[in-house]
């Protein structure tokens, strides 16, 4: 171990913007040289990153990669500062690394995925840091979804011509469907709905809302007598603008979606909605 101090560490940070613990390895590497580990950071191309840690990215991409079967796919949510490096090559090039990265390891969760070595010797974080240095930007990766064990499918939708996808959407039904998995995808993608049944729903939720349907009723002045069915009209109405199945299919406002997919004699087991930076 070289020999350097906490306040080594703390003047290449400020020298150079890169992470608490790049500039420890860099340090050791440079044998507690300062001066040679900033040449260290430059070269692997660290300089800069600590430095765009406060500053907000809301701009970024959705990308999906399903199973050439439909046995299985990935949704990734990779973000950036700039609607400029998010239509770039580059940008989309680390998306879509992250997302067969995620299809081939299955990881438990975001912190296990960031852990993950997607090359060898570099974990998916420091491949991130490594982005945040090559396009000059903060790009975060906070969010993925991974389906398998149904039939899985995925619509991307472009809310401008010249950027990658913003939303993006994952869906596993308990059979093969493909006009029924596309349809229902794009209903989600339109109509955001929060759950895929009321049983989903926490309970204390669907009490607030019964609160806030009474007090509003009251406040309106509504009888005594009405107030159980307009509480219950209300409570209804929250179900169908939250709730998948219960939600007019956007195709045919006269059915449900669950209508839709007892028709087509399918199950939606889950779904997952992306839409960048919300």
């Amino acid at each position: 171990m070289a020999n350097f101090t906490a306040a080594d560490v703390k003047k290449l940070r400020e020298l150079t913007g890169a992470g608490m613990m790049d500039c420890k390895k860099a340090l050791d590497e440079a044998e507690g040289n300062v001066d040679k580990a900033v040449e260290i950071l430059r070269v692997k191309g660290q300089k800069g990153v600590a430095k765009r840690e406060g500053r907000s990215a809301e701009n970024g991409a959705v990308v999906s990669l399903i199973a050439d079967d439909n046995s299985s796919g990935v949704l990734v949510e990779l973000k950036c500062e700039t609607d400029f490096v998010a239509k770039g090559d580059k940008f989309v090039v680390v998306a879509d690394a992250i997302a067969a990265h995620v299809a081939k390891t299955s990881p438990a969760d975001l912190e296990t995925l960031l852990a993950s070595e997607i090359e060898a010797g570099k974990t998916v974080q420091a491949f991130v840091d490594e982005a945040n240095a090559t396009l000059g930007e903060k790009i975060v990766l906070d969010r993925f979804a991974q389906f398998s064990g149904g039939y899985v499918a995925a619509y991307m939708h472009r809310t401008s011509p010249d950027l990658p996808p913003q939303v993006g959407v994952l869906v596993e039904l308990d059979k093969e469907d493909a006009t029924v998995a596309k349809d229902v995808a794009q209903h989600i993608a339109a109509f955001a709905p929060k759950y895929l049944t009321r049983d989903e729903i926490p309970a204390e939720t669907v009490e607030n809302e019964r609160r806030v349907a009474e007090a509003t009723a009251r406040e309106e002045g509504k009888p005594e007598a009405a107030l159980p069915k307009i509480i219950e009209g209300r409570v209804n109405g929250f179900f169908k603008e939250n709730v998948l199945v219960d939600q007019p299919f956007a195709k045919d406002n006269k059915k449900s979606v669950q209508k839709i997919l007892d028709e087509a004699g399918v199950s939606l087991k889950r779904f997952a909605r992306f839409r960048v930076g919300v």
